[in-house]
């Protein structure tokens, strides 16, 4: 009998978040928060260096300077700033949609630290004299823009004008100067010059008693305007040394947004569809709570605060592929369970039961391997790792809790009862209970292949293309972005196809003299350039894009990076490859034996190095983006090796004990075609993802997409041929050595007679 409560609570259920999704998702997409490289803007790292001598750099001194950047910001009128302090001495500043990039640079760097000396260069009142925030853009008496200033004292200006009145001719003036630099600076050598560095040096021929002051100079009204506004936001306490910088112009942001929403959109319907025609009804059920997954996810992450940066929307469009991936594990069960004569009651409930502990395990390595980006990434590596982490979070709730609601409702309905077929089983393929055949015996389209007979050829063949690959990257090396050394990065769009040398004239007219310049997009419209060991200065970048735009109708993006950082970031990808390795190690020794996590991290090293191969082969860029699709296939890839040991270490329980090789072999096949429709599966909805994001998403992260194809491949091939390979070939060493194994816990005897 149909129970027609279940089929009502799961329509309800639907109508439910169906309504939710539809009156507020324009608002949450509206109010997520976009990174730089989504609507333009620019970000710059500071290393955070003394003013005066003997001044010490601690956590109060950064924190100053942070809430001195943010009033200089909130003059700019940029809506929600990020402003982060890194380490002992540094302060990232992230700007997204200001409008000014050179405004908003000079504003930042610029100390601000007024000065009224005498021809000497004595100090006679510096900004501590002025009234917080009490500059303002005026006007002189000749109609030209000036900058008055409020004193806090106007005895204290009296002295000072008294001092200097009784000066003689020439030298009776009061010299103001901005950010005046102690033993370089100095009246003598500026004042003959056509433009001095000083503001201005009108002469003194009365004592003034008054607490405003009016700075008269040869200015622009922007320029007063600006003097103003870093006047009244205060002199920073530090000096600020820029060690890495990247400017995204406006343009750039929004070709990137709209190309990846597009090959996201095409990815996700690929993977519904398949999903759907493959799994029948489950499949449909999977792409209800992957809708719901995505919409909770983008809710999450606009009450975290969090930016979403470019690789951060792949991360999000990737989590797709990886949370059907739950849903995959749980369908391939069921339809185990219904194959060997259980009700879709029974079934459902023994394959829920039965995947989730693969599900955790697998999620929970890719966790390591995310986690290990977020600490050691910056920027937008650091959003990718943030929306990585909060996907696989959230599709572990949908896929595990939301599928096997909705799924559970309708079982339960007992609407399905006779209907394997729309959980994708053939009637011909079910078997009698009364047959009493476990999962374990049931045959599989892969039952032709031995997958351990030939294991010696499929490690000879990596070895062999590991020496290759050895060879290849010790000759030629990998051709690494600024981001791991130093130089600067010119990234030009236009509307109409860029040429080499037309784009190699455009940046010697600015003295820029490289080869090294790439022409890419589908219609040869993006133009990159490096210039490596050279760091450009906040003025050559500001001339370069005032020129570049002139020529091709908008602002190129300009990244720099120091030496410093250079090596930093090369360490910091060690360390997260490092960190994410031996956490896997530990985790899967604890879970399952230290040979399965021997083999286990031996393939993922094989899987990024064959990344690193084809990077080194194709030459393409390697940049930070690259370090972060080489770690999440190390997350990714131990899901179908973890998947596999668990399907063994399962299946050798049941066995209880292994006399002979031969049957420890025969584990290990059975259990790699047992699991082999999964991988396959998981394999194509992740790469249906990819493919839609490498084909119509953004140029910018197309070397990453390259970087997950190639990563996926690999990461098939190691998970199929080699991993349980070199388990079972130190497993039959422990074989051998003890002649037999128990693969059971045996329950201890009790008996209630007295123990003497």
């Amino acid at each position: 009998m149909v129970k027609r409560s279940r089929i009502l609570s799961f329509f309800l259920i639907l109508i439910l978040f169906g309504s939710l999704m539809g009156f507020t998702s324009k608002d949450i997409i509206k109010d997520v928060k976009l990174g730089l490289d989504l609507q333009g803007g620019f970000e710059v790292l500071y290393d955070v260096l003394p003013a005066k001598e003997g001044q010490v750099i601690n956590q109060d001194a950064l924190s100053a300077t942070a809430q001195s950047l943010d009033r200089r910001i909130n003059v700019l009128g940029v809506s929600e700033p990020n402003i982060q302090i890194e380490g002992d001495n540094r302060i990232r500043v992230q700007l997204a949609g200001v409008t000014d990039q050179d405004q908003a640079r000079e504003m930042l760097s610029t100390e601000a630290n007024l000065t009224f000396r005498d021809v000497d260069d004595n100090v006679l009142m510096d900004g501590t004299d002025l009234v917080e925030g009490g500059a303002t853009q005026t006007f002189d008496e000749n109609g030209q823009p000036s900058v008055s200033i409020k004193l806090n004292s106007a005895s204290k200006f009296k002295e000072v004008t008294q001092e200097i009145v009784n000066k003689p001719a020439g030298e009776n003036l009061l010299v103001i100067w901005l950010d005046f630099e102690e033993g370089v600076d100095s009246f003598a050598k500026e004042v003959s010059k056509e433009d001095p560095k000083f503001l201005s040096a009108p002469s003194v021929k009365q004592v003034f008693n008054q607490d405003s002051v009016s700075i008269v100079g040869s200015f622009t009204l922007e320029e007063a305007k600006t003097l103003s506004d870093l006047l009244s936001a205060g002199s920073l306490p530090v000096q600020l040394e820029e060690v890495y910088s990247t400017s995204v112009g406006a343009q750039f942001g929004e070709t990137a947004l709209e190309k990846t929403i597009i090959g996201g959109l095409i990815g996700i319907a690929a993977i519904f569809i398949f999903m759907i025609g493959y799994y029948r009804f489950p499949g449909f059920i999977a792409a209800i709570t992957l809708t719901i997954y995505l919409f909770l996810t983008l809710v999450v992450f606009n009450l975290m605060n969090a930016v979403l940066t470019l690789p951060g929307v792949a991360a999000l469009i990737l989590g797709v592929g990886m949370a059907v991936d739950a849903n995959i594990i749980t369908y391939e069960r069921i339809k185990d369970e219904i194959r060997v004569g259980r009700s879709i009651k029974a079934a459902f409930k023994a394959g829920s039961k039965n995947s989730l502990s693969t599900i955790f395990d697998a999620n929970l390595t890719t966790l390591l391997a995310a986690g290990a980006l977020f600490f050691y990434g910056t920027s937008s590596v650091k959003g990718f790792a943030t929306t990585l982490i909060l996907s696989i979070l959230m599709s572990f709730i949908t896929a595990v809790y939301g599928t096997r609601l909705l799924l559970g409702l309708c079982v339960n309905s007992n609407l399905f009862n006779k209907l394997p077929g729309w959980f994708g089983v053939n009637k011909k393929d079910i078997h009698s209970l009364s047959e009493n055949i476990e999962t374990i015996d049931l045959t599989t389209k892969f039952d032709r292949f031995d997958f351990v007979k030939h294991r010696k050829k499929y490690f000879a063949f990596s070895g062999a293309l590991i020496i290759a690959g050895t060879v290849i990257l010790s000759l030629v090396g990998l051709n690494l972005s600024i981001d791991f050394s130093q130089g600067t990065r010119i990234e030009q769009m236009s509307d109409q196809p860029i040429k080499t040398e037309d784009f190699k004239s455009s940046l010697a007219e600015s003295g820029i003299e490289t080869d090294d310049i790439v022409i890419s997009g589908n219609n040869n419209e993006i133009g990159v350039a490096r210039i490596k060991d050279v760091v450009f200065t906040k003025e050559e970048i500001s001339n370069l894009q005032a020129q570049l735009e002139d020529e091709y109708g908008s602002k190129p993006n300009v990244s720099t990076v120091s030496p410093t950082v250079g090596k930093e970031i090369a360490k910091n990808a060690l360390y997260a490859l490092a960190i994410a390795s031996v956490g896997i190690v530990l985790y899967v020794t604890v879970r399952f034996e230290w040979r399965m996590a021997l083999a286990a991290i031996l393939a993922l090293l094989h899987d990024a190095f064959f990344i690193i191969v084809f990077f080194s082969i194709t030459r393409l860029e390697a940049d930070l983006t690259f370090i972060a699709a080489v770690l999440t296939i190390i997350g990714y890839s131990i899901n179908d090796t973890i998947v596999t040991f668990d399907r063994i270490r399962e299946n050798m329980v049941r066995k209880k004990k292994i006399k002979t090789f031969e049957e420890l072999s025969a584990i290990a096949n059975q259990s790699l075609r047992q699991t082999l429709g999964r991988s396959l599966n998981t394999i194509i909805t992740v790469l249906l993802a990819v493919l839609g994001l490498l084909i119509f998403g953004s140029e910018s992260i197309r070397n990453f997409n390259l970087a997950l194809l190639v990563g996926l491949i690999a990461g098939t091939y190691s998970s199929i041929f080699l991993a349980a390979q070199m388990w079972l070939t130190w497993k039959g060493q422990e074989l051998k050595k003890h002649g037999v194994l128990i693969t059971y816990k045996e329950k201890k005897k009790t008996s209630d007679e007295p123990q003497v």
